[in-house]
């Protein structure tokens, strides 16, 4: 891997900058890799358009804007539509299947759904969708390995919440594996 520029995109409120931060603390801290987060969000606190664009890299990393990303994850309908045109030939989509419907993309584009927010949900914290959406993340992409990312979500989430959100990351990550393997079967 040179270097991989992923956005992450949804509204305020879905914990989308904490998500980027663990991606990108993941892969530097417990990864040896390099890596950058820049954020951007709307003036309200919550409701308003967010996005995280996290670069991770085995080198230093020079620019640290997403210009084309790698991945794109989407936990809005209006994030997905906002940056669905501005993606790599080959990205990967990661997306919650229940709030974003995919538009037609060329043939090169993976796309991979999880109903994060129900999931969350049924964990009893509609909040958590966002590791959910980590562990999904990490299982379809592969980017960063599992462990790295766990640790990365138990020393940043509040004290106390750590085993509900390693309980969120399993979900989703547990989820992505059934997902790449029904994908491997049908290629």
């Amino acid at each position: 891997m040179a270097t991989t520029e992923i956005r992450i995109t949804g509204f305020g409120g879905q914990g989308i900058i904490l998500c980027g931060y663990i991606i990108g603390k993941a892969a530097s801290i417990y990864n040896n890799q390099n890596a950058t987060l820049t954020q951007s969000f709307g003036p309200e606190a919550r409701g308003s358009a967010c996005s995280a664009q996290v670069v991770v890299s085995d080198d230093r990393v020079l620019y640290p804007y997403v210009t084309s990303p790698q991945i794109l994850v989407a936990l809005s309908r209006d994030g997905y539509k906002t940056h669905k045109d501005n993606i790599a030939d080959d990205c990967i989509i990661v997306y919650d299947n229940d709030l974003v419907t995919l538009e037609k993309h060329g043939p090169k584009v993976k796309t991979y759904g999880i109903p994060a927010t129900r999931f969350a949900e049924e964990l009893g914290r509609k909040i958590v969708l966002n590791i959910v959406m980590l562990g999904f993340f990490g299982a379809v992409t592969g980017l960063i390995p599992k462990e790295a990312l766990r640790q990365g979500v138990e020393t940043s989430v509040p004290p106390g919440t750590q085993e509900l959100n390693l309980k969120a990351f399993d979900k989703g990550y547990e989820y992505g594996l059934q997902v790449k393997k029904k994908v491997k079967a049908t290629a």
